[in-house]
């Protein structure tokens, strides 16, 4: 009964501590960055700019309506009365005033897109191009993240598997310094060699220090950039992936080229509705003297004028024609781009894939080298025990299996983070 009642106080003693063990991923921090940056509201910035337009845009099927004045003055006008006065009619000339000089007149004037070539769909789709071009060097800006990500998650990754490993040295330092007093006190050895240990000991605190100050300080970083509380207390995980590496490229940077690709066709769609014929209808409502076109009424009286035409640029001196000359010439830029940046991300990948490959080779040979170097420390004990090396000689061997340790910790990190590497490079999701 004690004994159950002692493991139940036990496990609500340590119970906060191991709920409150925070776990962290790497896709975690990626997702928690992209959202924290100011990049990220750009999406949706450029997403109302585009709506904006685009509601501009269709407004041009709507009747554009312009209200005019005008009044004028004619120094001279036709006086019809007396261009007749010399006909044999009596009265004639008396019968018809001669224009007026001044004319007034206020007036509404419509005019109605009928046909308009296309060049209103065609800029609505430019305009869209642009906005997902936009959206697109976002998500590019905001891929490069990753690479600050990798750099502090398995940094500290790398720090906390070295630090465990000076740990477990430190308590092998331990145990030896309490063989070495017992013996001391015996005479089987000199307050030197324990002060080659206590050296040693002294210079392991010191890289656990220098550790937990580095590990600190990238804690602070990867927090500030995610906008999460990432402590010491909490749990990086190590990403774990499959051995195979996929040569296609998903890389955004490629799809942006695309997209500018895209918008070029679009602008060639907008030369050829230039070209096209236009249809429109138009109609004036106004109020004047003379009224309208009716210059022998001499008063002020409504009038409308209502109308349909059409206009062609039947030539425009091969301006249509450079110009789609000179999007021919960028795209053929756009594409020596796209094919440079993609050889280029081929050469890294094959370069990182030849670097996962070497670690996984040394993992292998760590396994064996740590095995050696375990057989190796515990002969030179038992030399060192024997009075036939220094404390130096054997304490040298127990650093080159420490040594062992930690370079397979490093490979097997590095591996890890070579394998994301990889991933980014080539465009891919991270689990």
């Amino acid at each position: 009964m004690k004994k159950h009642v002692l493991i139940t106080s036990i496990l609500i003693f340590i119970s906060p501590t191991i709920w409150s063990q925070k776990i962290v991923t790497l896709k975690e921090c990626y997702e928690k960055a992209i959202a924290k940056t100011p990049l990220a509201k750009e999406q949706d910035t450029y997403n109302s700019i585009w709506k904006l337009k685009d509601q501009n845009l269709t407004l041009g099927w709507l009747p554009a309506i312009d209200a005019n004045a005008s009044a004028l003055y004619n120094s001279e006008v036709a006086d019809i009365g007396s261009a007749l006065g010399s006909l044999p009619i009596p009265g004639i000339a008396g019968a018809i005033s001669p224009l007026p000089h001044d004319q007034y007149k206020v007036t509404i004037d419509i005019n109605q897109a009928i046909y308009d070539g296309g060049a209103i769909k065609n800029a609505r789709i430019l305009e869209e191009a642009g906005r997902n071009i936009n959206g697109k060097q976002t998500e590019v800006e905001l891929y490069k993240i990753r690479t600050q990500i990798n750099s502090y998650y398995f940094g500290i990754l790398l720090l906390d598997g070295q630090k465990e490993l000076f740990d477990n040295y430190l308590d092998i330092i331990d145990k030896r310094l309490s063989s070495m007093q017992s013996a001391l006190a015996n005479g089987m050895i000199l307050n030197s060699d324990i002060d080659v240990i206590t050296s040693e000991k002294i210079k392991i605190r010191q890289q656990i220090v220098e550790s937990d100050l580095r590990k600190e300080a990238l804690l602070g970083i990867l927090s500030d950039i995610t906008g999460e509380n990432i402590t010491s207390s909490s749990e990086l995980i190590l990403p774990v992936n499959t051995d195979e590496t996929s040569d296609e490229i998903l890389r955004p940077e490629l799809h942006l080229f695309d997209l500018r690709n895209e918008q070029l066709e679009s602008g060639l769609k907008m030369i050829e509705s230039r070209r096209k014929p236009k249809a429109f209808g138009f109609a004036t409502l106004g109020y004047g003297n003379p009224p309208g076109s009716n210059f022998f009424r001499d008063e002020f009286a409504a009038y409308y004028i209502v109308g349909a035409g059409i206009k062609w640029n039947i030539y425009d001196w091969n301006r249509a024609k450079n110009d789609k000359k000179e999007i021919h010439l960028q795209q053929q830029i756009i594409e020596g781009k796209k094919t440079e940046l993609s050889d280029n991300l081929k050469r890294l990948l094959e370069a990182k894939k030849a670097e996962i490959e070497s670690l996984k080779s040394m993992l292998e040979t760590d396994i064996e080298l740590m095995s050696l170097r375990n057989r190796i420390t515990l002969a030179a004990e038992s030399q060192y025990e024997n009075g036939t090396i220094t404390a130096t000689e054997y304490l040298n061997q127990l650093n080159s299996e420490q040594q062992a340790a930690i370079n397979h910790e490093i490979h097997k990190i590095n591996l890890a983070n070579a394998r994301i590497e990889y991933m980014n490079i080539s465009g891919q999701d991270i689990d």
